[in-house]
């Protein structure tokens, strides 16, 4: 394995927060924010693809930027689970910024030449840096840096209505994110740096052989509840509460940034700092397995009885975030590769019916899916988009959701857990149950309400393309999963 020293993983995170201070220094130019948005997230995106064909390789490319005591440091590292969620959240933030354009342009066409707008650009290019940040840290102490950035610049984003719905929701956001993380999360990090004397990353983990069984028991069970971002039931309050963010930061929550720095944390956590052999001898992952497996189950039924779209779409990824769990957490060969595809294909898929819920909200005005009968013949390609996402959250082909769902059954039955196959069987016909009647409604049921037929039109173009561009997206990713699959087996294969 070939390890390298680029300043590549830098440049990728300062070319958000260099293009936050172009954004504050021209205030009340909408049309120079909008180039600068674009453009830092195209120049993101093409550093993380062009360090892509050394990762492929086997390499890893490192930058050290300061120690702060012996074992210690402030670096960075590009492997193949950094680069799966670089190179997911980098191209996923650039579709998400032509949407935003497109959905503040019209939901706050009286404000969006104004400061309040520059600020939630700024704050949102900060959410990009971090959540690049996270992806590419070089050690526990780098990721819990980036971890706790990413949770401060995205409290602002929750709360940008400012009315007090949004107030409260993102106080909850903030409260439960920050405290468990402090609370939790940051004795986790003490107690391994005490123990080891550093918290770099490595495939074997560095916790075996160096603390009693008892404090390794305790330590794992810190840093899980510490990681409230994955959802985990019941540390998933937060989630619901968010969902009164503009729907461009709820797509942010739910499908690039904050969850899945969440689950990518925890994938870290498991391999690089327990690390298999050492799980296993314990019997954690086992427990962590059922863990994830009740909150499937649980926040799918919840799922059921929600009208609202978005806070639906809410609590099916508080379900789905647990499959990756799941995955990881049977430590399986093809577990763990659909636990890392499951990141990917789940952002791909959440992000579009996200995109297609708040195009709805600004076309129609409607949040309610009791309202939304005959919406998808006034809204064509946003509800097909809506469905293709559906679909691949059911895991019915050619959508990619198929893909993930079946290297997790497969995991399950190489670690001889039958139980946990029936779960994501169970967990594949609830999300039909409160995926597919929503498509029935849209297409099948009349256009009507008080008694007139609803006159509604598509959303704004750059609204539109970009769900169909992420819809389009999760049927390439069946077809052609070869990137992140070989990432994958990458990554299996170091364990």
């Amino acid at each position: 394995m070939d390890v390298v020293t680029s300043v590549k993983p830098l440049y990728a995170i300062l070319i958000s927060l260099v293009t936050v201070a172009l954004v504050l220094a021209r205030p009340n130019r909408p049309v120079l924010r909008e180039i600068f948005t674009v453009v830092s997230a195209l120049v993101t995106f093409a550093i993380v693809l062009s360090m892509l064909p050394w990762i492929l390789q086997g390499g890893i490319l490192k930058y050290h930027l300061i120690t702060v005591l012996p074992g210690l440091d402030i670096a960075l590292r590009v492997d193949a689970l950094g680069m799966v969620f670089a190179l997911t959240a980098s191209f996923l933030w650039l579709v998400t910024s032509f949407y935003t354009i497109g959905y503040m342009r019209s939901h706050y066409p009286e404000n969006y030449a104004g400061r309040s707008v520059d600020r939630f650009f700024a704050f949102f290019l900060i959410a990009m840096a971090s959540a690049i940040g996270t992806a590419f840290a070089g050690n526990l102490f780098t990721l819990y840096i980036f971890y706790e950035i990413l949770t401060l610049c995205t409290y602002p984003l929750v709360a940008y209505d400012k009315t007090p719905e949004a107030l409260y929701g993102a106080q909850k956001y903030l409260v439960h994110l920050l405290g468990t993380s402090l609370l939790f999360f940051l004795p986790a990090m003490f107690l391994t740096y005490y123990y080891t004397g550093t918290l770099d990353f490595s495939t074997s983990g560095i916790l075996a052989g160096n603390a009693p069984d008892g404090v390794l028991v305790i330590t794992f069970i810190l840093f899980i509840a510490g990681i409230a971002k994955a959802a985990l039931m019941p540390f998933h309050a937060w989630l619901p509460a968010a969902m009164v963010a503009p729907t461009p930061v709820s797509a942010l929550l739910h499908a690039v940034a904050v969850v899945k720095a969440g689950v990518f944390t925890i994938i870290r956590v498991v391999l690089f700092i327990f690390g298999v052999d050492l799980l296993k001898d314990l019997n954690l992952g086992y427990y962590l397995a059922y863990f994830a497996a009740f909150t499937i189950i649980a926040a799918s039924l919840i799922a059921l009885r929600q009208d609202n779209l978005k806070r639906r779409l809410a609590y099916s990824t508080i379900s789905q975030l647990s499959y990756t769990i799941l995955g990881v957490a049977l430590l399986t060969p093809s577990a763990v590769t659909g636990s890392v595809l499951h990141l990917v294909i789940h952002a791909f898929g959440k992000i579009t019916l996200f995109f297609a819920a708040g195009a709805i909200y600004v076309a129609s005005g409607k949040t309610e899916i009791s309202q939304m009968n005959g919406i998808g013949k006034k809204m064509p390609f946003t509800m097909a988009a809506f469905t293709i996402g559906s679909l691949s959250m059911i895991s019915i082909p050619p959508a990619a959701g198929f893909l993930s769902k079946w290297y997790l059954t497969m995991g399950a039955v190489e670690a001889d857990q039958l139980a946990l196959v029936a779960v994501l069987a169970i967990s594949s016909l609830l999300n039909a149950a409160y995926f597919l009647p929503i498509v029935y409604r849209a297409f099948l049921k009349p256009a009507v309400g008080n008694g007139e037929k609803v006159k509604i039109k598509e959303a704004p173009v750059f609204m539109v393309g970009s769900l169909m561009i992420t819809a389009i997206a999760v049927l390439c990713l069946f077809f052609t999963p070869s990137v992140f699959l070989n990432l994958a087996r990458m990554i299996v294969a170091a364990m």
